[in-house]
């Protein structure tokens, strides 16, 4: 009789909290906008969050708001941002790219190690052993966390090894940014042409015996730059964005290249005082 009674009861119980959860699932119900599912369609499916949502569900969800425009999505192409755009009713819309810049061109020809690793070949590995075992201590240490992190195949190990982001594939997902264990990586729009591809803070002709291609802080970008574009921080120059900065005057008299401008064809462009660099081998180890 007691299990009898038992069992009525839990089953009473179950029913009961059913019903309840029956009537809270229908008086508290929103429907779906059915445009979700289709916009999420024609999304690539990346989630790499490079139109500021997590996910391209979260962004399908926001255009079929009005919250967002196609245009925000920087990993689909032209043909598919128009399409969304057709199927909603919107205008596109323009979002400046966003891509991951790297802070360093100290590749093994003009960079010199001064230790040998011979551990767990990552970077994130030979950067506990007292920072890797090049002479500059804020170099790239060229063993590609970046490029195998990279679901995009937007980053590639060159014959210098250094990481070449492919600007057409790379998402601004941000992962080689966390990746680096010497935050070389950071997103920069593609309009950022003025660059610093150093990450050096020492000052002096010094740290030339470790990196050819190292800011030395002379400071003679600021000096050239128009109306404060570039000032030194931490025996570093760095570009205020927010001033008008269409200029290469501040690259022209940089004696190792360290301030580039990054041409949309031509690629990295140094200033007519750079030293050229044509080794192609690798620097010798030197002791330390």
């Amino acid at each position: 009789m007691i299990v009898v009674t038992s069992v009525a009861a839990i089953g009473g119980l179950t029913f009961l909290l059913a019903s309840m959860l029956i009537l809270a699932n229908r008086k508290f119900y929103v429907e779906e906008d059915p445009r979700i599912d289709r916009v999420e369609e024609m999304l690539p499916h990346s989630n790499c969050g490079a139109c500021g949502f997590p996910g391209c569900r979260p962004f399908a969800e926001a255009l079929v708001g009005g919250e967002a425009l196609p245009g925000k999505c920087t990993v689909s192409n032209d043909e598919g941002r128009a399409a969304i755009a057709d199927f909603l009713g919107v205008a596109v819309g323009q979002e400046i790219k966003v891509v991951a810049r790297l802070a360093c061109a100290g590749g093994v020809n003009v960079a010199r190690n001064r230790a040998h690793y011979g551990g767990t070949p990552t970077c994130l590995a030979a950067a506990q052993v007292a920072g890797g075992g090049k002479g500059c201590f804020w170099g790239c240490l060229g063993l590609g966390d970046c490029e195998r992190i990279c679901d995009f195949d937007a980053i590639t190990m060159d014959r210098h090894s250094l990481p070449v982001v492919d600007n057409d594939r790379c998402t601004a997902c941000g992962d080689c940014v966390d990746a680096c264990p010497k935050d070389l990586f950071s997103l920069q729009p593609v309009t950022h042409r003025l660059w610093v591809a150093c990450r050096n803070l020492e000052r002096g002709d010094e740290i030339l015996a470790n990196c050819e291609v190292a800011c030395t802080a002379c400071e003679r970008c600021a000096v050239d730059a128009p109306n404060g574009l570039v000032t030194m921080r931490d025996n570093l120059p760095v570009v205020d964005y927010s001033r008008p900065h269409d200029t290469r005057q501040p690259i022209e008299r940089c004696p190792t290249g360290a301030i580039v401008w990054i041409d949309e064809k031509q690629g990295v462009m140094k200033g007519a005082a750079a030293k050229k660099i044509i080794r192609h081998s690798a620097l010798p180890e030197a002791p330390t």
